[in-house]
């Protein structure tokens, strides 16, 4: 058995991963990232439901509003709550990639941001066994007094994540413990853990990407993401 293999049947099995088609998350975003963004609670108690399948992801409750926001790949849509489109985006990734961490965004750009965040998130590892993810496992490394088995992932460009190439790292448990990627022009460590089986689903319920050195070491603060998932549900 690899050690993907290992890491899917830990997380719930691909047999299960499949048999689901939609997810809903109740969680909360926050870290230095958004700071500049919005108001610090305006992403606190957000619910997102999305298809575990395909790139999409409807927010509700999103920057403390009413309207409903809606990501995909190639267009971010703001919705009324009757139904009405109040503002729409298309072909956001060309525009957003040229983005740092240090530019003013709007409510357009934050929800492209969480969506494909929150999507990547929530269907890894299982996304880790896309027949058109390049996967390879590396020599293990030590942290926190544990040995952590490692697979540098390459994604290809029809799948919207952080950066193409990353690195992810498993404790004995076969747990995601650890992923190694940029984050708008940023090297981040990103640590995942209080895994929680969530509809026979194991899923991380706390985040945290905290910035690399040169050096590879890992800063100890202020985080740039926080992510806290309150609930899930999988059908």
């Amino acid at each position: 058995m690899t050690l993907l293999d290992e890491v899917i049947e830990a997380s719930g099995g691909m047999a299960r991963w499949n048999s689901l088609r939609r997810f809903t998350l109740q969680l909360s975003l926050g870290g230095t990232l958004f700071s500049p963004l919005c108001r610090a609670d305006c992403l606190k108690e957000v619910v997102a439901e999305g298809s575990t399948g395909s790139q999409s992801v409807r927010f509700i409750g999103f920057a403390r509003s009413t309207n409903c926001a809606f990501y995909q790949p190639d267009s971010v849509t703001i919705e009324s709550v009757e139904g009405k489109t109040l503002r729409t985006w298309q072909n956001p990734l060309k525009a957003f990639s040229d983005r740092s961490t240090d530019g003013r965004w709007d409510e357009l750009q934050l929800v492209f941001f969480c969506g494909f965040s929150v999507w990547n998130f929530l269907t890894t590892p299982f996304l880790l066994a896309h027949p058109d993810v390049r996967v390879e496992e590396l020599p293990p490394q030590r942290e926190q007094a544990q040995l952590w088995r490692r697979l540098q992932a390459v994604f290809p460009p029809s799948i919207t994540t952080h950066s193409s190439s990353q690195m992810f790292y498993f404790d004995e448990q076969a747990l995601q413990r650890r992923t190694d990627h940029d984050l708008l022009g940023v090297k981040v460590a990103h640590y995942s853990w209080a895994h929680q089986v969530f509809s026979g689903i194991m899923v991380p319920t706390l985040r945290r990407s905290l910035p690399l050195r040169s050096d590879g070491t890992v800063t100890p603060g202020p985080s740039l993401l926080d992510v806290e998932v309150f609930d899930a549900w999988f059908e």
